[in-house]
């Protein structure tokens, strides 16, 4: 369990990258733990679209925004630190037309199989997602979710306590990595 926990505690938001290739066969892993995720009434509503080779990254990336709570020029990655990855979450509405819940359990599980690796992630909601989906060939009856980016971190990035009255936007120490500020346990816990 410590190493489970020591996994979670550091998997955190990455939005700069190596540019470094990901294996497949952990690329393999990130969609089989995406697949094993609980769904509800075991619907299995999700599907996925892989992207990768630089220039279909680039037309991915250019319909997506980044770290809302920074200025641009902190929180938009550079030419040389793009994902070298993205899956997109689509939503089958003939299966599940409400599946949010069923794309979060994927998605967390995406997110720590790649961190297991080494691969940080970003989840990316802040999209063109009317573009996307017609990039992408999405039918009717399915509605792009998100868009999460992967590559090796080319930053750190921790936690750090949130004391009451304090900003709980991340922001970036003086070496640009994030500080994540995190409320205490008994600040988002009441036992009834």
């Amino acid at each position: 369990m410590e190493n489970l926990m020591e996994l979670l505690a550091t998997r955190r938001t990455y939005r700069r990258f190596e540019q470094r290739k990901i294996d497949p066969s952990i690329v393999d892993e990130i969609l089989i733990a995406a697949r094993l995720a609980s769904s509800a009434a075991n619907r299995q509503p999700l599907s996925y679209i892989i992207i990768e080779g630089t220039n279909k990254v680039e037309q991915v990336f250019e319909y997506t925004r980044w770290a809302g709570a920074l200025p641009p020029e902190q929180g938009q990655p550079r030419e040389d630190e793009h994902p070298v990855l993205f899956i997109a979450v689509v939503e089958n509405t003939d299966i599940n037309p409400d599946c949010d819940t069923d794309a979060g359990l994927a998605i967390g599980n995406m997110t720590l199989a790649a961190w297991n690796h080494g691969v940080g992630s970003c989840i990316i909601g802040a999209c063109d997602k009317e573009k996307l989906s017609e990039l992408f060939g999405l039918t009717e009856n399915q509605k792009l979710h998100t868009v999460v980016a992967f590559g090796y971190p080319s930053v750190k990035s921790y936690v750090v306590p949130l004391e009451k009255g304090e900003d709980f936007k991340y922001y970036l120490d003086d070496d640009r990595d994030y500080v994540v500020p995190k409320r205490k346990l008994a600040d988002v816990v009441t036992y009834f």
